[in-house]
């Protein structure tokens, strides 16, 4: 049993980004799907899709990342903030920019998984899951 599946998308992010894997493939979840999709309009990742394998029972979460022209990595960093043992919520009015607007923050709210720009916009606050830039 997993404690943290948002935590195990990330490292396994993090680590295919620093062995300049082309794609990553893991379980699939609403939370996956949105943190994806958020990923994917940011422009982190070219795309992502669900599969169905025949090897394993459950449908699977495949990432295409994406790197520069010259093979630069575009996520340099990821990080998990709010964790199980301590959770990290935030109002639309404390979100600040991450890097002075060059990274995001990846905020879980009622109306879905969004970037912490489109939060400030709608005026929505909720858990903050990740950084990333």
């Amino acid at each position: 049993m997993m404690t943290d599946p948002i935590a195990d998308m990330l490292t396994r992010i993090r680590n295919a980004v620093r062995i300049e894997r082309a794609t990553v493939t893991l379980p699939v979840s609403k939370v996956k799907r949105g943190l994806a999709e958020v990923l994917k309009r940011e422009g982190y990742i070219w795309d992502w899709r669900e599969e169905e394998l025949e090897s394993c029972p459950s449908k699977q979460l495949h990432i295409d990342l994406k790197y520069g022209p010259n093979g630069e990595r575009v996520i340099r960093h990821i990080k998990r903030v709010s964790k199980p043992g301590r959770r990290v919520y935030a109002r639309a009015a404390s979100l600040k920019p991450i890097l002075n607007g060059l990274g995001i923050s990846v905020i879980s709210t009622s109306r879905g998984v969004i970037s912490d720009r489109e939060a400030r916009q709608r005026k929505l606050g909720g858990e903050v899951l990740c950084e990333l830039w």
